[in-house]
């Protein structure tokens, strides 16, 4: 593993972390006009920062992460993608409501594109809000080698504030060398908590401090990228206000317990009024793993004087996203158990290599058993509101993914959600449950999984089949 230098971890663990605020990379794409291209690719990045070498990656563009593809809400993406990988690849547009065939689940909505292939997406963004983009073959490998990118629809009329910022976290299991550790989809991550790394990093980088300028208003937009680490960030001597989950605008509020918790998969906007004096800092810790706190970066004031003398006179409330509300009472249910994993119900046919993992006894290895091999585990009808509790009865956490429909969260292990939020990936700690309602817009067979990607290609996903 890397060494411990200049970093201070906060409780002993045995992991680097770090952070850094890099400027919004520049916009591949603004409002309308032609194709964005995009490449996937081989490519060599800096990633631990000054004396440690590059790593060896891949990335869409050269970049870690991606190039962030910003466009306007109601226009039409155009992405003209080539894969320049040894391997087929594919683009899921993660939380975005796309038409079947731009989802990018190979075998289910799109055939895998080829070494040297190309493959044009197109899709209107009927949505405002902050997604992300990755791909769905190969995907533990893939992602956990930097193939991620941020996705931002920014509102048609945005709510006012000094800076809009990005941080996308990535996790990586890297050598003290800064190369890429092997041992992907070992059985001990699949059947344990997945692929978590020993170096963090905000926008494909390690760094010390973030600058921050008393006074300001900042929307954050922060999107957990990782294979398998669970965030649980704590902003020191700031009263961040959640107004975004997973893309979808919700009711400010401060983060449960003043720790902002993000599964893989999941996404959060805050706004945060800075509160500091000029020339102080300020940690930001990551304290989601018992004895594994770490300070995953600082807020550090310039000396400038404060850019005002009180917090913005402005509402941080953003306009609903045109969702349609799930009709309760003419719902139709069904619920989806998650069993498997070290000290779980193992299904039958597990072997060396899995599947270690089951949705209501049903473990599908890898996306060839998609489509083809695999019946579905949910039908409903294109218009039908689908009810469907998820009951975890593992001693893992499950950041659960649904393609294609937002759905509310009505419950959380009996109590009604305080919030009833919008989200796309619905984070289930171990013996708990969630039930979640969305109406089924539009037909086609959506891939249902598990976002710690070990999980999921050692068993846990399934169809959801929308009929005509």
């Amino acid at each position: 593993m890397l060494p411990l230098t200049r970093r201070t971890l906060l409780t002993g663990s045995a992991l680097l972390a770090g952070a850094a605020l890099l400027s919004r990379a520049a916009p591949a794409a603004v409002g309308q006009g032609g194709a964005v291209r995009l490449s996937a690719g081989p490519a060599r990045v800096n990633l631990v920062g000054k004396g440690f070498p590059d790593t060896a990656v891949w990335a869409y563009d050269g970049r870690i992460p991606g190039p962030e593809l910003r466009f306007r809400q109601g226009d039409t993406a155009r992405i003209a993608f080539a894969n320049t990988l040894p391997e087929p690849t594919t683009i899921h547009w993660h939380g975005l409501r796309v038409p079947n065939a731009m989802d990018g689940v190979p075998g289910l909505s799109q055939p895998p594109v080829p070494a040297g292939g190309r493959f044009d997406y197109e899709f209107p963004l009927k949505d405002a809000g902050t997604f992300w983009y990755h791909p769905h073959v190969n995907s533990g490998v893939q992602v956990a080698h930097g193939l991620t990118g941020a996705f931002i629809v920014e509102e048609r009329e945005p709510i006012r504030v000094d800076r809009d910022l990005l941080w996308l976290l990535g996790d990586w299991r890297l050598t003290k060398e800064a190369e890429l550790a092997g041992g992907f989809g070992h059985p001990m991550d699949a059947t344990h908590a997945g692929r978590i790394g020993n170096t963090v990093t905000i926008n494909g980088a390690v760094r010390d401090s973030v600058p921050v300028r008393a006074g300001e208003r900042v929307r954050l937009r922060l999107i957990n990228a990782a294979n398998a680490r669970v965030f649980a960030l704590d902003f020191q001597g700031h009263a961040p206000q959640v107004i975004a989950l997973d893309g979808q605008p919700v009711t400010p509020h401060a983060p449960p317990d003043g720790k902002v918790v993000l599964g893989p998969g999941q996404r959060a906007d805050l706004v945060i009024d800075m509160a500091g004096k000029p020339g102080e800092g300020f940690d930001v810790v990551d304290g989601f793993y018992p004895r594994m706190a770490y300070r995953l970066t600082r807020l550090s004031y310039s000396g400038e004087a404060p850019l005002r003398d009180s917090p913005l006179d402005a509402p941080i409330a953003l306009a609903a996203n045109p969702l349609p509300e799930p009709d309760l009472a003419g719902a139709v249910r069904q619920d989806v158990v998650l069993d498997g994993g070290m000290h779980g119900a193992m299904p039958k046919n597990a072997g060396p290599r899995g599947p270690f993992w089951a949705l209501n006894g049903v473990a599908a290895m890898g996306h060839q058993s998609m489509g083809h091999h695999l019946e579905p585990l949910i039908t409903v009808k294109r218009g039908q509101t689908q009810v469907t509790a998820f009951v975890n009865e593992t001693g893992w956490w499950h950041p659960m993914h649904l393609h294609g429909f937002p759905f509310r969260v009505l419950s959380r292990n009996g109590r009604p959600a305080e919030h009833r939020a919008w989200r796309d990936t619905v984070l289930l700690g171990p013996r708990e449950t969630a039930e979640i309602a969305f109406v089924a817009e539009e037909a086609g067979d959506w891939m249902l999984h598990c976002h710690v990607l070990e999980h999921q290609e050692t068993g846990m996903m399934a169809v959801l089949r929308v009929t005509a």
